[in-house]
């Protein structure tokens, strides 16, 4: 699907353009143009990205392909760009979905194959109200930018939860569940996805806050500033988030030791305490005719009483060791 918007002096004048209309608003210089690329045919995308605007190749490919990590690249005229959304949910767990941009002074070209709340956001932003982020591209690429990011604070937030949880179970729980370490194993894995994403997009943020390309007016500088220092934040938060969940796994790991132990203690103990009954039921229980005890009076009840007071004696001396 193809959205284009048209605006002039920060005002909404067009939308939803075809091809041929988007060619002649693109060669008048006094108007600018956002055009959104949501889930796009092979066509729509060859239709945008090389006949109206005529991008590089490498950078078509580039945003056309699936690319795990963030960059941006400078090609004069234009900065392509490559960000990830995330989003969260009990359902599909944690998840990213790239979008790409292609920022030039008098457009912005966006790309992405999944439905993103800040995208449909932005633009009911803009049809009631564009003039704030309209009137230059760098800005309303900024405000992308920016309500991306904002939308990792829930995902950081259910991610606390979470961990959260996981550390009263196992501070609260008699034992340790053979489930808790799967759902350890998964809020590592998505505060790691989280940490990879978000350091790279940090670098990319980083080198247009230092105002390394010329297409970011020097006014705007500030604004990618405190989005870097919020990208800085949600890192720090992951990786704060990654210990804790390091130490109640190890608190985890260490109760499980202590339960395994205490069990190896009770058996133990148990084998100790019936060592002398097994001893004299071992040796009386041989069925040899000459064994002279056979023949005693009261052979039973003698063994019976040595049985007794053995084991009786072994559990003091347990207890004086305080094995018992």
């Amino acid at each position: 699907m193809i959205q284009s918007f048209v605006f002039n002096d920060g005002k909404l004048v067009a939308s939803n353009l075809d091809s041929d209309a988007l060619r002649l608003v693109r060669a008048d210089k006094g108007l600018l143009i956002w055009v959104n690329l949501f889930a796009p045919t092979p066509e729509e995308s060859k239709s945008i990205l090389e006949d109206v605007f005529s991008f590089h190749p490498l950078a078509i490919e580039d945003c056309l392909a699936a690319s795990r990590y963030p960059k941006i690249e400078d090609y004069e005229d234009y900065l392509y760009l490559v960000m990830h959304a995330v989003a969260f949910n009990k359902e599909e767990q944690f998840r990213t979905t790239e979008l790409d941009f292609f920022i030039g002074k008098s457009f912005l070209v966006t790309h992405h194959s999944e439905p993103l709340p800040m995208v449909a956001s932005t633009i009911e932003r803009v049809q009631k109200n564009p003039v704030a982020i309209t009137r230059n591209m760098d800005r309303l690429a900024h405000f992308l930018l920016d309500t991306m990011v904002d939308a990792y604070q829930p995902v950081l937030t259910n991610l606390t939860q979470e961990v959260s949880a996981l550390e009263d179970n196992v501070f609260l729980s008699h034992q340790a569940e053979p489930t808790e370490i799967r759902e350890f194993r998964e809020r590592r894995k998505e505060l790691s996805d989280l940490q990879n994403i978000v350091g790279p997009q940090r670098d990319v943020v980083n080198r247009m806050a230092r105002g390394e390309f010329k297409l970011i007016r020097p006014v705007l500088l500030p604004y990618f500033r405190d989005l870097l220092g919020n990208l800085n934040r949600i890192e720090t938060s992951a990786k704060a988030l990654n210990e804790q969940l390091y130490l109640a796994l190890d608190v985890l790991l260490n109760k499980a030791t202590y339960e395994t132990n205490e069990i190896i203690k009770v058996l133990t103990l148990l084998t100790a305490i019936t060592t002398p009954s097994s001893l004299i039921g071992t040796w009386y229980g041989m069925n040899f005719d000459d064994i002279p005890e056979y023949h005693m009076p009261h052979a039973y009840p003698i063994a019976a009483l040595v049985t007794g007071i053995s084991t009786i004696l072994l559990i003091i001396w347990l207890r004086r060791k305080h094995w018992l």
